[in-house]
């Protein structure tokens, strides 16, 4: 099973924005990935620089941390496509329907998914897969 360290991940991420700025063939995975990182043209220059791999992103500073947030976007990718948690790409699209965005439809499933992780390791209990499906589904205006 495919398990990378912090720094891994993180190398994986800024290489695929460079094969996608030199115009390099890509796997499947990395052409997902890169296409996150276009889709974030507030992270551009962070992934064209590759000591960005080292840098801490403290909440307590006020500041998101751009792997994290491409790394929930992948996990969203997933789930939407094989519809796990069950009833996710309904709740989805309800957000689509409200915003007419997909970007924006994804962040309300992307926060959704934060929120519900959070709470999990706050309670020291397992994710609630239920609960995140009706997060999404609130944003969605259900």
């Amino acid at each position: 099973m495919f398990n990378p360290t912090r720094d891994q991940a993180r190398s994986f991420f800024i290489e695929c924005w460079r094969k996608r700025k030199g115009n390099e063939p890509m796997e499947a995975m990395e052409q997902l990935v890169a296409d996150i990182i276009a889709s974030h043209p507030e992270y551009h220059s962070l992934f064209e620089n590759p000591d960005a791999a080292d840098k801490d992103f403290a909440p307590e500073d006020g500041q998101i941390n751009p792997f994290l947030h491409i790394s929930l976007h992948l996990a969203v990718e997933e789930q939407l496509g094989i519809d796990q948690p069950p009833g996710l790409r309904e709740a989805y699209q309800a957000c689509l329907n409200r915003c007419g965005n997909a970007h924006e439809a994804r962040h309300d499933v992307l926060e959704s998914l934060a929120e519900t992780l959070w709470e999990a390791q706050r309670n020291g209990t397992p994710m609630d897969a239920m609960a995140y499906v009706e997060r999404v589904k609130r944003r969605g205006g259900a």
